[in-house]
């Protein structure tokens, strides 16, 4: 791999950033001065130096951002804050989004990745990685209707949900656990029992929840551990 590529993909320098640096002698390779943005690396085993700093390469990065309401689930929006205008300069990369989509409204656990594989199968309704929600409800829910969402309920356009587990909270309050990710789903769930959602907020990805230590509009770097704990 090419010495700026190899610098650049790690988010914090633009490859413009690196010929500058390798001209100004503050770039080193194994403990040599590199001398051209094009000298070939090896990600596995090269020991890259930027001004006393040691890049350790990661060819995908995941994140885990407390998402606040009003914040959109989108790459770029001219008028509207996005998830990635959270992140901050020493987490970001080219190519990072949403591994799922929460409404405008909706808080919570949003991953944000560039790695598309991985995202694939953690979206994947095939691959049964739940995604655990907290709504509260306008009216009281009862145990039909409970049992009705957990059965694979049918809504209004004729779409028809797989199977959901649900846990009451309390008499307007409930967790609900769903492996799909349609638009506006539970939104849509709830109304085709008669009811409606109030506020929801996403808990949990797979076996892995939200950072109870997080604030809203705050993110950090998954460890691989947890990475693990989404898809078991």
């Amino acid at each position: 791999m090419r010495l700026d590529k190899y610098i650049s993909s790690q988010g914090k320098y633009s490859r413009s950033d690196v010929k500058k640096l390798i001209k100004q002698g503050l770039v080193s390779v194994d403990g040599r001065s590199a001398k051209s943005p094009e000298l070939q690396v090896d990600p596995d085993s090269s020991l890259v130096v930027i001004c006393g700093e040691t890049i350790n390469y990661k060819e995908h990065i995941y994140i885990m951002l407390n998402k606040p309401a009003g914040v959109i689930s989108a790459t770029d929006d001219k008028s509207k804050k996005t998830v990635l205008d959270l992140v901050p300069p020493e987490l970001y990369r080219d190519g990072l989004f949403p591994a799922g989509r929460l409404d405008a409204d909706t808080t919570g656990f949003v991953l944000l990745t560039d790695d598309g594989d991985f995202a694939h199968r953690i979206l994947s309704p095939k691959n049964h990685v739940e995604k655990t929600y907290i709504a509260t409800l306008a009216d009281p829910i009862s145990d039909e209707d409970i049992s009705a969402l957990e059965e694979g309920i049918l809504l209004k356009d004729g779409y028809q949900c797989l199977p959901s587990k649900i846990k009451r909270i309390n008499e307007k309050e409930i967790e609900i656990k769903i492996c799909e990710g349609k638009y506006h789903q539970i939104k849509r769930m709830i109304g085709a029992v008669g009811n409606k959602v109030l506020t929801l907020y996403r808990a949990q990805i797979g076996g892995l929840p939200l950072d109870i230590d997080l604030k809203e509009g705050f993110c950090r770097e998954i460890t691989q551990e947890e990475l693990g704990e989404i898809t078991t």
